[in-house]
């Protein structure tokens, strides 16, 4: 029998790229999971790709009331909560002159505001299966790049906040982790840059080393391996960071054509 068979997660931004990995990668692992993501055909189709094991819930989570009724969800269809794996997140490159107010306060209300909606609403639950919580975080909060100012910036945030929930929910038996990612192929978030965005990126990361530093994308599968690991060691221990990153030299793609 699989060690984790019969458990249950949540994961946010799972209808495309690395969080639609994750989904199948703890499905395989025996996990019910209930797949959150704003309404999309890409949503709809976990199911019928995953089977029963999987349950997609529409939600936005920058609205703190979607974000409650969705665990709800959760708990009304699989009746526990042991895993709250923090995916979702937006990321845009600007130059921060030229930010919007939309630019900005986009990246926090998702990136910061939806994780703490996610794991307030979690809490309870987790308490009595004595569960986890694994956000995902980012290279960029050590080698923040340029034009990702601010997306660094919330993922600074997320992992601050889950060193102290780390010590806040130790005596209620939840490990709180953080898996810091590095550069992953296939991924979604660069989905909305206009051309001029990207090219603008891509020549300045060029310019400043830090595509060089990057590396070659690691692949989404490889990195929900890294989940996996996290989730499964005992329950004595807590990972609370581990950080992975790109194992081979290169260059992200689009850099390639600068």
């Amino acid at each position: 029998m699989k060690p984790l068979a019969g458990k249950v997660a949540v994961v946010t931004g799972a209808s495309k790229g690395m969080g639609r990995v994750f989904v199948r990668a703890l499905a395989d692992a025996g996990f019910h999971v209930a797949a959150i993501a704003r309404s999309s055909a890409d949503l709809d189709s976990l199911s019928h790709d995953l089977g029963k094991s999987v349950l997609t819930v529409e939600c936005d989570i920058t609205d703190s009331a979607q974000v409650n009724d969705a665990i709800a969800a959760c708990i009304g269809r699989f009746g526990r909560l042991d895993l709250l794996v923090n995916n979702a997140a937006i990321f845009h490159p600007f130059l921060t002159e030229l930010a919007t107010d939309e630019d900005i306060s986009g990246h926090f209300n998702t990136n910061v505001l939806g994780t703490i909606w996610m794991m307030r609403a979690a809490i309870p639950h987790l308490k009595k299966t004595k569960g986890q919580i694994v956000s995902i975080s980012s290279e960029s909060v050590v080698h923040p790049f340029p034009m990702l100012a601010t997306y660094a910036a919330t993922k600074a945030a997320v992992e601050t906040l889950s060193t102290a929930l780390a010590d806040e929910l130790r005596t209620d038996g939840i490990r709180v982790s953080v898996l810091r990612s590095g550069s992953v192929a296939g991924g979604s978030g660069g989905d909305s840059w206009s051309e001029e965005a990207k090219q603008a990126f891509y020549a300045k990361i060029m310019e400043t080393g830090h595509a060089q530093m990057a590396g070659a994308a690691a692949s989404a599968e490889s990195m929900a391996k890294a989940l996996i690991a996290i989730v499964g060691l005992p329950a004595d221990v807590c990972p609370r960071l581990i950080d992975v990153r790109a194992a081979q030299s290169g260059i992200p793609e689009g850099a390639k054509k600068q």
